[in-house]
């Protein structure tokens, strides 16, 4: 891989050249356009693990990408400064830019992700598996984009394709920016889409793909898939270190767990084999405690990656990485890792209040999906209910019409449903049933 290639200025349908007066890097620019789009404000009300809470202090997909951008920026300005070092950066380009393109990354990591997190993502595959009969596509590649509905898929879509400028490059964020964001880099046509349920590629998106990964020099010989970026080990590992320990902040929060049930954990995170929190009376909080412990886990953590990098850099360079980054942690971090892993999967996410409110997301995506699906194949057989009028008059602008063919009129719909909020979702849900009347 060449650097020179890999940090990429060039954006989708436009010129490179830019207004000279403008103090920003096109990196910088990234961040901006990604912070004012409607697809980002968006995740202020779509859950991160707990659907529907009234807690204020929880997190949303909003304020976990903000906080996965910060930690993106530090990882991506210190392994900057590695490559500064060490003479691998192009011309012109600083450290600090380094930084930026994984904050942007990292601020858009979400962005595709539909309402009621996980749970939203599966009741999506879930209605397309169970209504095979009701679909009209021409190829398993074409079924498989909505079998294995991916939020990484709909994110690449929502960036380069939708937001801002419709089938006109989107956001038109520098191929940096885009390859940084690209986790998965294989089509949901690919093996490991089906054996991982991962991807990062629509069909729809498979023009754009093809110029972007030939433009950072990420095509591979066999033509099956294609390389990471390097900076997107960034990204993954910024995302890793958030979701391990602010999951279990928001479950304190919430009374699911108890701070005696996870002090060890942050102190293990934070690479303190003493217990920290010896020195702290009962006046202190659970939230109080944990906080003076974040920032130190999070340096900790943050350090221990960019080392990780720098020991596995040729393997990352050459294509020959496997894995993730936190994956290789050892030692203390290592124990508090797998230990964070075991009471999330064990308490939190089968938290009943959780799993009952989940259950609710699948009848409330069943509902929209069935309504949408049934007016696109009316409207391609030239025979549309008032019914499948009125719901198609709900998509404005974006409606399908009988010109698409129906793999295009069912991403329509995915992108609706992906872009609404949790709210939003059981609102138009709710009209659907007569009960918003």
């Amino acid at each position: 891989m060449d650097w020179e290639k890999l940090l990429s200025k060039r954006r989708l349908n436009k010129a490179t050249a830019s207004d000279e007066s403008d103090i920003r890097s096109e990196f910088h620019k990234d961040y901006d356009r990604i912070v004012f789009s409607s697809a980002f404000r968006r995740l202020g009300r779509k859950t991160q693990v707990h659907p529907l809470s009234n807690n204020d202090h929880i997190h949303t997909r909003l304020t976990h990408s903000i906080e996965v951008g910060s930690v993106g920026r530090s990882l991506g300005h210190n392994v900057g400064t590695f490559l500064e070092e060490n003479s691998e950066l192009p011309q012109g380009i600083q450290a600090q830019e380094i930084g930026a393109i994984v904050q942007a990354a990292c601020l858009a990591h979400d962005i595709g992700n539909p309402p009621f997190g996980h749970a939203g993502e599966f009741a999506i595959r879930h209605w397309f598996k169970e209504n095979g009969d009701k679909l009209v596509l021409q190829s398993k590649r074409e079924r498989n984009d909505f079998e294995i509905f991916e939020g990484n898929a709909q994110g690449l879509r929502v960036v380069t394709n939708i937001e801002n400028n419709y089938g006109k490059g989107g956001l038109k964020l520098t191929f940096a920016t885009l390859g940084t964001l690209i986790k998965y880099p294989w089509f949901s046509d690919h093996a490991l889409a089906e054996s991982k349920g991962k991807f990062n590629f629509f069909q729809s998106e498979r023009k754009i793909v093809q110029d972007l990964m030939r433009d950072l020099g990420l095509e591979c010989s066999n033509g099956q898939q294609y390389l990471r970026h390097p900076l997107s080990y960034l990204m993954e590992a910024a995302d890793d270190i958030c979701y391990k320990i602010l999951d279990i902040e928001d479950a304190l929060e919430l009374n699911i767990l108890k701070f005696e049930d996870v002090s060890v954990i942050f102190n293990n995170l934070a690479g303190i084999e003493n217990d920290y929190y010896s020195d702290m009376g009962d006046e202190f909080s659970s939230r109080r405690r944990v906080s003076t412990i974040r920032s130190k886990a999070i340096d900790n953590l943050i350090k221990k990656v960019t080392d990780i990098f720098k020991s596995n850099y040729e393997d990352i360079m050459s294509g020959n990485f496997s894995g993730d980054l936190i994956s290789r942690m050892e030692g203390v971090e290592n124990r508090g890792i797998e230990e964070a892993k075991r009471i999330t999967k064990s308490n939190i996410f089968l938290h009943r209040r959780k799993i009952e409110l989940e259950l609710g997301s699948y009848e409330t995506l069943d509902r929209i999906l069935s309504a949408f699906v049934c007016a696109a194949n009316e409207v391609k057989r030239g025979q549309v209910s008032f019914k499948s009028q009125r719901v198609m008059d709900l998509m404005g602008v974006n409606k399908f019409t009988d010109s698409m063919d129906y793999h295009e009129c069912y991403l329509r719909i995915t992108d609706m449903v992906s872009g609404m909020t949790d709210n939003h979702a059981t609102h138009v849900a709710n009209q659907l049933l007569g009960r918003a009347l």
